[in-house]
């Protein structure tokens, strides 16, 4: 089972508060997946999924919330007819109107007009409850998350692109930063960031899930701290080991042109112990030295060797 699988699974065993937060994941079930065939005396609302637990979590909204009666079919699509559709249809008009105006889909006007309106009405996420049951019915039926050990990416997609920005909206309320782009003719509102993804699995209740994430970031994070340890330890080893190449090839290019006896008495020292302990660091070598110095007064020595050395190959003088 993908690890959307098992979101979208734990999610379905999550129940809001109370009746306002149903009616909250129902409309974005709704919203999302809902047909409404609309006659002129009667509306007929039918929801279909692929998931099995989609289905349940639907039909047992409906029960919970207005007790209403529907039916159940199962279709089989595919080449070989092994994939199942799940569909759910209300059975009677009255309830399916109940179930439009409870969840704003539907508007009653004073002359007796009706007008569907697919958007998020501002009645059913009026508290951060809702709004949290929401977005959890949204990702049951349109969302989707990749396996945390590839990448981190969140995703709900629609058709609307008014709609997908008004869901970008109402994630955005939690404080995240999701974001909407178009994709093959379809919204797509998105998240990318590990601790956002983390923030919403924790907004939708799935706790199991979010645990699971947070373990492989845990994970990801030692492995990259490790990483940037050791590329930084080897980095420096290079440029430790590189420096004291070019300062014995300094050494032997003073030695064979003009004598390490030429050379001051301090930068002598430096140069000799330099060929004896090649390996050794600028601390070690001012250690080694007969008046010990430190890092920076070996480095100075070393330096002024180099500029010695550049002196004879350039032919600016034959002696130091």
């Amino acid at each position: 089972m993908s690890f959307s699988s098992k979101v979208k699974e734990e999610i379905s065993t999550r129940f809001g508060n109370g009746r306002h937060c149903w009616i909250a994941e129902l409309a974005a079930i709704l919203n999302m997946c809902g047909f409404i065939d609309e006659n002129e005396a009667f509306f007929c609302v039918k929801m279909q999924t692929e998931h099995l637990y989609t289905a349940k979590k639907y039909f047992t909204l409906l029960q919970k919330t207005f007790n209403i009666r529907c039916s159940v079919s199962v279709k089989t699509s595919g080449r070989k007819r092994q994939n199942r559709v799940y569909c759910v249809t209300l059975l009677h008009p009255q309830d399916s109107e109940k179930l439009l105006q409870a969840t704003g889909l539907l508007q009653i006007h004073a002359d007796g007009t009706r007008q569907l309106i697919r958007r998020i009405s501002p009645t059913a996420v009026s508290s951060i409850c809702c709004r949290r049951a929401y977005i959890r019915g949204a990702f049951l039926v349109s969302g989707s998350i990749n396996d945390p050990e590839k990448n981190y990416h969140m995703e709900f997609v629609h058709t609307d692109p008014l709609y997908a920005q008004s869901l970008k909206e109402l994630i955005n309320t939690f404080h995240l930063d999701a974001k909407v782009v178009v994709r093959k003719e379809q919204s797509v509102v998105y998240l990318k960031e590990g601790e956002q993804i983390v923030d919403l699995l924790n907004i939708m209740e799935a706790y199991i899930a979010l645990m699971d994430l947070e373990n492989v970031r845990i994970l990801k994070e030692m492995r990259n701290d490790i990483n940037r340890k050791v590329n930084c330890e080897t980095a420096n080893l290079n440029k430790v080991v590189s420096a004291a190449v070019k300062q014995l090839e300094d050494i032997a290019y003073i030695e064979e042109t003009v004598g390490l006896e030429q050379l001051p008495a301090p930068l002598r020292e430096a140069a000799l112990l330099r060929k004896s302990y090649p390996d050794a660091s600028l601390k070690e070598l001012g250690a080694y030295m007969s008046v010990p110095v430190g890092k920076s007064g070996v480095n100075h020595r070393l330096r002024k060797i180099s500029e010695v050395a550049d002196t004879l190959r350039e032919g600016k003088g034959d002696s130091v």
